[in-house]
């Protein structure tokens, strides 16, 4: 699936035109409105691949696809919101007893505090991001809000081996596209420019292995319920 979701948007007939909006959109992404239009391609993304289809979306419908993205930024930072607010609580925690302490003991207590609820907040913040890519593939499916935190579904994707394989070579895929804009950056304004487009493609075929998976593990859910895949429920 790795060299599939690397090809993914290279079947597209217009899929350099796609590239070159994904890394504008990434250039002016602290106007934020473009962070919303890019998170509204990736689950047009997500929404494609989990029905099989190889053909990659393009931009249109520019005001859905902002809505959309603003669902799915929601939904990522209600998740991410518990282990920002750990990180601090205890790192003020820390710094306020070690100030109001005066001593070397409380400094050191301070610093152990501070030291604990970065670590909870690290872990807190692995489990998020393990957790948003299959909030954010329910919701795509079903267009709910409220499906990106129904664990009752997503308890069985999160837990099968097979989603746990497909968010790690999604990360691996992220990680090597942050080392190479890394590379990049030894020449700053290549690194900033270029790096937006190397950014862009490497989240698209992310969310590609994403959208995907969660795809196959429904349509196995559907099967072990008895049901075809593809087939509609009777009435």
């Amino acid at each position: 699936m790795l060299s599939e979701s690397l090809n993914y948007l290279r079947n597209g007939e217009d899929w350099v035109k796609t590239v070159l909006i994904g890394g504008v959109l990434g250039l002016l992404s602290f106007l934020i409105v473009p962070t919303f239009l890019v998170i509204g391609y990736l689950l047009r993304v997500v929404r494609a691949t989990m029905k099989g289809d190889e053909v990659p979306p393009v931009f249109d419908d520019w005001g859905d696809m902002a809505i959309d993205g603003v669902k799915g930024f929601a939904i990522a930072f209600v998740y991410a919101l518990v282990p920002a607010i750990i990180a601090g609580v205890f790192g003020f925690a820390g710094i306020v007893g070690a100030a109001a302490g005066g001593s070397d003991a409380a400094g050191a207590l301070g610093g152990i505090v501070a030291l604990v609820g970065l670590l909870l907040a690290f872990v807190l913040g692995l489990l998020a991001a393990y957790l948003i890519p299959a909030a954010l593939s329910n919701y795509a499916e079903t267009d709910r809000m409220g499906a990106a935190f129904d664990f009752g579904t997503l308890r069985p994707i999160l837990t099968s081996g097979k989603y746990a394989t497909a968010w790690l070579t999604a990360f691996a895929v992220l990680f090597a596209s942050s080392i190479v804009v890394g590379v990049l950056n030894v020449i700053p304004l290549l690194g900033f420019v270029v790096g937006a487009f190397v950014t862009f493609y490497a989240a698209v075929a992310a969310y590609y292995i994403i959208g995907k998976t969660w795809g196959e593990l429904h349509d196995i859910e559907m099967m072990d319920e008895g049901e075809t895949p593809g087939e509609q429920p009777a009435v």
